[in-house]
């Protein structure tokens, strides 16, 4: 099942989008084509697709496909809305549909300037993830263990990842380095794609139950945590896969350096702080059952908040493709870019 990540996760084609469906992997690699803006947001919604970069990507080209679809201002907007309402949380996707609506709404040919925004997009979360890359890997030693939190990888966020990035790229400079992944529940993020990835790149990794991540920082097994984001407040506070905010905590404990990776478009310098952040809770059933099998007792009710806020003070950089910042001064190295 060898496959280019950077190239196949998602892409345009004839105004459908192709995608990798990430719910059958690891044992299926399954392409879906998705024909309307509609289907584009489901796919979205249902987690077919996710990463907060492929998320993002994913609603700029449903963008375009709502300026293919609908002809008066109100129903692209109404489609723009949709779209938004799928994954409250993640900036990209919002980043996403604004710069394509507010791109191509009031042009005369504004169906193809859509398109080639939506392209745009794509283009520059692989050239990001490159840079972001190489940063993180100057960070990595050789015989470095590294944790990582659900999946930041080429499946997330077009070229080479954003968390996966810099072991890619250290691994590229024959740094040895071996890799603890979390198994992310609900959804197995880490278990079912982080690991998948990692093995065909032929990168040494053990996949651990989310609970055991504190075992290896106590043991000082762990060397470096590098993690993505949905959503980066002002202040610097990060929005990330719930349990982001326990593997923060416990690397401050045992004095282990934890790096936040994400592209530009990830940081919303509208919101403030993290307690600005909207936090999408999705179905008890994602906790309960685990491939349609229940695992739980049926009559219990089950919280699945799909995401937890890390504190500024908690992480020791955050790196874009615009350089590696302190928290506390990321919104003053924005200003000055």
């Amino acid at each position: 099942m060898e496959i280019d990540l950077t190239k196949e996760v998602i892409r345009a084609e004839n105004k459908n989008v192709v995608i990798i469906n990430q719910t059958k992997l690891p044992h299926k690699l399954e392409f879906l084509t998705l024909k309307n803006c509609k289907e584009t947001a489901q796919a979205i919604k249902n987690m077919n697709l996710r990463g907060a970069g492929t998320v993002g990507v994913a609603s700029g080209y449903a963008m375009a496909q709502a300026f293919s679809e609908l002809k008066s201002k109100e129903k692209i907007l109404e489609a723009k809305e949709f779209i938004e309402n799928t994954r409250p949380t993640a900036q990209n996707l919002f980043y996403a549909t604004n710069l394509v609506y507010k791109t191509a709404i009031d042009e005369t040919n504004s169906e193809k300037i859509a398109w080639d925004t939506a392209d745009s997009i794509l283009a520059s979360d692989i050239e990001a993830t490159s840079i972001m890359g190489k940063l993180g890997a100057e960070l990595i030693e050789d015989n470095y263990s590294i944790l990582t939190h659900c999946n930041a990888g080429k499946l997330a966020i077009q070229g080479y990842g954003s968390a996966l990035a810099p072991i890619y790229y250290a691994h590229e400079q024959k740094k040895n380095c071996f890799v603890y992944v979390d198994e992310t529940r609900p959804r197995l993020q880490g278990a079912r794609l982080t690991a998948w990835e990692l093995a065909q790149e032929n990168i040494d990794h053990a996949i651990i139950v989310d609970n055991a991540a504190g075992y290896y920082f106590q043991k000082g097994k762990i060397d470096i945590v590098f993690v993505g984001a949905d959503r980066i407040a002002g202040n610097g506070d990060v929005a990330n896969k719930i349990g982001t905010y326990e593997k923060a905590v416990l690397a401050k404990e045992n004095d282990v350096p934890f790096y936040v990776v994400a592209p530009q478009s990830t940081i919303d310098t509208k919101t403030k702080s993290g307690s600005d952040i909207i936090i999408e809770h999705r179905s008890q059933d994602e906790v309960k059952n685990i491939n349609s099998n229940l695992i739980a007792n049926e009559k219990s009710k089950a919280f699945n908040p799909a995401f937890d806020i890390t504190p500024a003070k908690y992480i020791t950089g955050i790196i874009t493709e615009n350089g590696n910042y302190k928290p506390d001064n990321l919104y003053n190295n924005l200003c000055e870019s």
